[in-house]
C-alpha cells in the first residue's frame, strides 16, 4: 500500500512529465509546420531578409563575315560625369587647394573627349550660378577605354563612371539593313541580330550570398555562377565585296531617279549568298538617322512581279514539257496580238510579224511569243515549274522574309494564262530570282540557297549550318541549252554593249515589272526593273541580280545595265575568277 508519503512526488513526477511532453509535442509540431508543411514559405521569407547577390552579365557575341571580319560586337563603354559642387568646393578651399586646378583640369578633361575647354568651364559655371549645390552634370557617354583610362588616371574627386555595353557596328551602314539591330533593353528587333539570337545571346551569371541582420556576410555563403557570353556568328557575305556593292548601288539608283536599289550575289556551287546590298540603307549604329521603312530589309520582305527574267523558267518548262528547242519557231507573232479567248498581249516594241525562235524570243524579250510557247503545255505544267525554280518558298528564313505568291491555277483568268508566261500574276523576291537563275547555272541542279556558315560559341563549340539541300529541278541539257539562249541575250539583246565583262562570257535577262497600286490596277509609267546573269558561261562561278525601284531617268530595264556591268566585273576580280577560256558558240538566230 502506497503510504500518502510517497504518492504526492510521484504525482508531482508524473505531472512534471506530462508537461515535459506536451511541450515537446508543441515544438515537434511547430518544427514539423516550419521544416516541412510550410518549408518553401519560409525558405523564401528567410531568402528576402538574408539574401542578397548580384548579376554578371554575360556579353552578345560578335556577327563576322566569311573572313573573319567583324560586323557587330558588343563593347564596354563608359559614361563621364562631373560634380559642380565637389569642383565648387575644391576650388574654395585656400588651405588645401586642389592638386590641379580646375582651370587645368577642364583642358585635360577636353583634350581626351574632344571638347572645347572654354565652353566647358562656362558651362560649369553656369550650372554652379543656378545651383551652388548641385551635383551632376553629365560629361561624355559612349567613352573608349583609353578615353576612360586617360581620365581616371586624373584622378579628380569630382570625376565620376558608369559602365555599360553597347553594340557597335564597325562598318556602319555597310550590310546594316541585314545585320539588323536592338532596342534600348538589349532585345534583337532585326536581320541577324534577331535570326541567329539565340546563337548570339548570352547567358547572364550570378554572385549570390547571405547577410545578417548587422549587414556582414555570413561566411561560407557565398555561392557564384558565371556568366556565359554569346557565341560568334559567321555569315557567308564577304563584307568587301558587300562594301562595294552598297556604294555603287547608292550611286546608280540615285543616278536613275529611282526610289531604291538592290544588288545580290550567289556562289552557283554551293548557293551562299555572297553579297545583299541595297540603297537606302540604315547605320545601326545611328538609327535616329532612319525611318522604320529605311531599316526594313528589302532584298528579303519585297515581292514584286518578277516580268521577263521568268521566261527563262517558261522556255524550261515547254522544252521539257513540249519538247521545244531553242531554234523551235512559233506561229508569226507581232508586237499586238488578240488571241482566240479574247486576251490582249502587247510587246514593249512595235514590230512586224516574225516567225520568233525560242532563243528570239528570249534575245527580243517578246511577251506574244512567250505567250504562244508558253500555251505549249497546261497551265498546271507551267505552275509546276514556277514552283521548282522556288515561287512560294523562303530561302533562308529571314526575319519578315515573304515567300512570294502563285495563284492556282483555277485562278487563272483568260488574261493571266498569258501574262503568267512572262512574269505576271504571280510574285518573287530577289532571293528567290537568284536561286532560279543559280539552278540554270549549275547544270539544273538547285541548292537551297545559305546565308549563315556556322556558330562558335564562347567555349569553342562549333555549330555549322545543315548542309544544304540539293534538287535536280530540270534536266542537265535544259539547263545547257538555257544557259546558250541567256548567253545570246546578252550578245545580242539590246543591253549587250553596256554589260560586256571584257574576258568573261556572260548571260543576262531583264526584267521590267509592273508595280500595283494596290486595288488591283497597275500604276502608270512606273517600273521595277532588274537584271540578272551569271559568269563565266563556260564554268559558272557566279549569279548576279541587281534592282531599281521605280526608276525616272530610264524607265525600261535598260537602267540597271551599267550596275549589273560594275556587279559583274567587281565579283569576278573579288574572287579571282578566271576568265573564259572556250570561246562562245556561234550565234542562234531570232527567227525561222
Amino acid at each position: 500500500m502506497t503510504t500518502r508519503a510517497t504518492r504526492g512526488p510521484r504525482r508531482r513526477t508524473v505531472v512534471a512529465l506530462a508537461v515535459i511532453l506536451a511541450i515537446l509535442a508543441a515544438f515537434i509540431v511547430r518544427l514539423v509546420d516550419i521544416q516541412v508543411v510550410r518549408a518553401d514559405a519560409h525558405v523564401s521569407e528567410s531568402l528576402v531578409h538574408l539574401g542578397a547577390g548580384t548579376t554578371i552579365p554575360g556579353q552578345r557575341g560578335s556577327i563576322v563575315d566569311a573572313n573573319g571580319t567583324i560586323l557587330a560586337e558588343s563593347k564596354l563603354v563608359y559614361d563621364a560625369q562631373l560634380s559642380p559642387q565637389v569642383i565648387r568646393l575644391l576650388e574654395e578651399d585656400e588651405d588645401n587647394p586642389p592638386k590641379v586646378p580646375w582651370a587645368e583640369a577642364s583642358e585635360r578633361i577636353a583634350e581626351v573627349i574632344g571638347l572645347d575647354a572654354e565652353k566647358l568651364r562656362a558651362d560649369i559655371a553656369a550650372v554652379l550660378a543656378d545651383d551652388p549645390d548641385t551635383q551632376y552634370f553629365p560629361l561624355a557617354k559612349g567613352l573608349n577605354t583609353e578615353q576612360f583610362i586617360a581620365l581616371r588616371d586624373l584622378r579628380l574627386r569630382y570625376l565620376h563612371f558608369e559602365s555599360r555595353e553597347t553594340r557597335v557596328y564597325p562598318n556602319g551602314a555597310v550590310a546594316g539593313n541585314l545585320l539588323g539591330f536592338l532596342d534600348g533593353t538589349g532585345t534583337a528587333q532585326a536581320g541577324i541580330e534577331q535570326m541567329e539570337s539565340q546563337c548570339l545571346a548570352p547567358v547572364d551569371g550570378q554572385e549570390s550570398y547571405r547577410i545578417g541582420k548587422d549587414g556582414v556576410v555570413i561566411p561560407g555563403s557565398e555561392r557564384t555562377v558565371d556568366a556565359v557570353d554569346g557565341g560568334t556568328v559567321e555569315l557567308t557575305i564577304n563584307s568587301d565585296l558587300q562594301w562595294y556593292l552598297t556604294q555603287m548601288i547608292s550611286e546608280e539608283a540615285q543616278a536613275q531617279g529611282a526610289q531604291g536599289g538592290t544588288a545580290f550575289v550567289v556562289e552557283v556551287k554551293t548557293g551562299k549568298i555572297r553579297a545583299a546590298a541595297e540603297w537606302p540603307y540604315m547605320d545601326p549604329n545611328d538609327l535616329d538617322s532612319s525611318t522604320p521603312e529605311t531599316r526594313k530589309n528589302k532584298i528579303f520582305s519585297y515581292e514584286f512581279e518578277p516580268g521577263s527574267t521568268f521566261k527563262a523558267v517558261t522556255a524550261a518548262a515547254v522544252m521539257e514539257g513540249a519538247g521545244v528547242t531553242p531554234l523551235s519557231p512559233t506561229v508569226s507573232a507581232s508586237s499586238h496580238e488578240k488571241f482566240p479567248n479574247g486576251a490582249v498581249i502587247n510587246d514593249a516594241f512595235v514590230h512586224p510579224a516574225f516567225n520568233y525562235t525560242l532563243a528570239g524570243a528570249l534575245i527580243d524579250s517578246s511577251n506574244v511569243a512567250l505567250s504562244k510557247f508558253g500555251t505549249m503545255v497546261s497551265p498546271d505544267v507551267r505552275y509546276d515549274y514556277l514552283q521548282r525554280f522556288g515561287v512560294g518558298d523562303v530561302t533562308v528564313g529571314f526575319p519578315e522574309e515573304y515567300d512570294g505568291s502563285v495563284h492556282p491555277t483555277s485562278e487563272w483568268d483568260n488574261q493571266s494564262l498569258y501574262t503568267t508566261t512572262f512574269g505576271q500574276y504571280f510574285t518573287v523576291t530577289v532571293p528567290q530570282v537568284a536561286g532560279a537563275y543559280q539552278a540554270i547555272a549549275n547544270g539544273g541542279e538547285k541548292i537551297d540557297l545559305s546565308l549563315i556558315e556556322s556558330c562558335t560559341k564562347a567555349d569553342g563549340t562549333v555549330t555549322e549550318t545543315a548542309a544544304p539541300e540539293h534538287e535536280q529541278i530540270i534536266e542537265p541539257q535544259t539547263a545547257a541549252d538555257l544557259t546558250r539562249m541567256l548567253e545570246n541575250v546578252a550578245v545580242q539583246g539590246g543591253n549587250a554593249e553596256r554589260i560586256q565583262v571584257p574576258g568573261y562570257r556572260v548571260t543576262s535577262k531583264t526584267g521590267t515589272a509592273q508595280i500595283s497600286d494596290g486595288n488591283g490596277n497597275y500604276k502608270s509609267g512606273v517600273y521595277y526593273t532588274s537584271m540578272i546573269g551569271f559568269a563565266p558561261v563556260d564554268d559558272p562561278q557566279y549569279v548576279v541580280m541587281v534592282t531599281l525601284d521605280q526608276p525616272t531617268r530610264v524607265t525600261s530595264s535598260a537602267a540597271t545595265a551599267s550596275a549589273f556591268q560594275k556587279a559583274m566585273t567587281q565579283v569576278m576580280k573579288t574572287y579571282r575568277v578566271m576568265p573564259s577560256s572556250i570561246p562562245m558558240d556561234a550565234l542562234l538566230p531570232k527567227y525561222e
